[in-house]
């Protein structure tokens, strides 16, 4: 009995201490990303930098990037050069050890417009992380941490982890569905992008349905600001519109061919009544998206890493944004299908389908139907 207590331990002692190192390593890339010291290994290429070298190169304190570049090494994130005689080049008296990025890591931190870049996932839980003292106080006495107290570095990474999958598969993967493709394509079709952020769904539903007249909208002037900056950057001023309105005053009622809420519902305080407003604004024959994450349909304690992954998004962002409104709901990230067929009910839908996208990054498409 008594081993099996002790085993007990050291197994939970393990999984924390992974956390321990998980958490570190975190923080670790969000420096290297900071720093511009990702950037700078990756220029060098496989000739690889020193400390002194990679300081000198981005203006920062050559301790810090040495205690970092052997950290990231141990870590396994970044290589040591090695020299034609197979020797790490550091053996060498005269010249430091020389750091690479191994093959793999720029696309992965570096290149914005990947679909398997990660580094904004980094930024975002960081932006989270770092208001623990208020997500403390939220926690023992109600309320919560709200999108403009958490900061830009919050709405910038969230964008710019959808932004590779709206620009390159969203309109394929809309295209995929029949009853959604015909929709899109009526000429002059009125489509609303409830939610838009820093516009970029909005921008690639007029560029896959380009004789529609497609409209973003979103409660955040920070984020509704930023997307006319993308359009303008873009040239589709004139194909896009950007306005700041709350979804019940959003469009006419029946006035709206398809209506899209992406990675949003489950952040509003208030998705019944959202979803309500939009079953008003579609025309009867129209159609209603929600795009949200693909969590599993029921709770189980063995969940697999994209259930982690968006519980963590849910205690440090999503959940705390969303019950900084007083009354909310209170969704999280982790919204199963369960949950929305609930919300869609009460909004007086009569179904909610699952659509055959599959392999969006980590997200689902339902079909609420009318």
């Amino acid at each position: 009995m008594v081993q099996a207590m002790d085993d007990g331990v050291a197994a939970y002692s393990d999984r924390v201490v992974a956390a321990v190192l998980g958490y570190a390593e975190l923080a670790s890339i969000a420096l290297g990303d900071g720093l511009g010291w990702y950037a700078a290994l990756a220029e060098a290429g496989g000739a690889g930098l020193t400390p002194s070298e990679l300081a000198a190169g981005t203006g920062t304190q050559e301790r810090y990037a040495r205690e970092w570049l052997e950290q990231q090494s141990v870590a396994g994130f970044v290589g040591v050069v090695q020299d034609a005689g197979g020797e790490d080049a550091g053996t060498a008296q005269d010249a430091g050890p020389r750091f690479m990025l191994p093959p793999g890591a720029a696309e992965v931190l570096l290149h914005p417009d990947s679909l398997t870049t990660l580094i904004p996932m980094v930024r975002m839980l960081w932006a989270g992380v770092a208001q623990l003292p208020e997500l403390l106080q939220a926690y023992r006495h109600g309320g919560g941490v709200g999108w403009a107290q958490i900061g830009s570095e919050a709405r910038e990474s969230q964008a710019a982890c959808n932004k590779p999958w709206f620009d390159q598969r969203l309109g394929p993967a809309l295209a995929s569905v029949p009853e959604i493709h015909q929709v899109l394509s009526r000429e002059g079709a009125l489509i609303t992008d409830l939610g838009t952020g820093f516009g970029w769904s909005t921008l690639a539903l007029a560029n896959a349905y380009p004789g529609a007249a497609v409209v973003g909208i979103d409660i955040d002037e920070p984020s509704i600001e930023q997307a006319r900056k993308n359009a303008r950057r873009r040239g589709m001023e004139g194909r896009v519109t950007f306005r700041l309105a709350d979804a019940a005053d959003a469009e006419s009622p029946g006035s709206q061919d398809a209506v899209f809420i992406f990675e949003a519902l489950h952040d509003m305080p208030f998705p019944v009544q959202v979803l309500a407003a939009v079953r008003a604004m579609v025309k009867p024959d129209g159609v209603v998206v929600v795009m949200d994450e693909a969590v599993a349909d029921v709770f189980g304690p063995d969940g697999d890493e994209l259930e982690r992954l968006m519980y963590a998004y849910s205690l440090f962002i999503c959940l705390p944004d969303s019950l900084s409104t007083p009354g909310s709901a209170g969704t999280g990230t982790v919204m199963r299908q369960s949950v929305l067929e609930g919300y869609a009910a009460g909004a007086g839908y009569s179904a909610v389908e699952r659509l055959p996208i599959e392999d969006f990054s980590a997200f689902r498409f339902y079909r609420l139907h009318l």
